[in-house]
């Protein structure tokens, strides 16, 4: 395709289509913390650790042992997660389990992770 049958090269302002979409787009403040929550899983260290987490709770050393990393470095990674509301933790006498915050953030995972399977991307 090419890129002049990309852009649009009308006058017409669709007013009504608008003003629908003007009054269902979130505030400003919303739309930088939604975009803060992507900037968080952006990082591919951090995408592998929601990755083993979506299978299951682990702690730092299991984490550190699965990905090849530093107990200190995935507990950065981690903390990060935390800060972001990514990760949540239940500790067991001295041993702290981390597992994905809530369904949301499974849920978000998987579709992203099913859409890169199925996206065509060399096109």
């Amino acid at each position: 395709m090419r890129l002049s049958e990309l852009s649009c090269d009308c006058d017409v302002i669709h007013a009504e289509t608008v003003d629908m979409v003007k009054g269902r787009i979130p505030d400003e403040d919303i739309l930088i913390d939604l975009s803060d929550f992507f900037k968080v899983l952006s990082d591919s260290t951090r995408m592998r650790i929601v990755c083993a987490l979506d299978i299951s709770e682990m702690c730092v050393c299991d984490l550190a042992v699965l990905l090849s990393m530093s107990k200190s470095a995935i507990s950065h990674q981690l903390r990060a997660l935390r800060e972001a509301n990514l990760v949540r933790t239940r500790r067991d006498g001295k041993i702290v389990f981390y597992s994905l915050a809530d369904d949301h953030v499974k849920e978000i995972f998987e579709k992203g992770l099913d859409h890169v399977r199925d996206c065509d991307c060399d096109e």
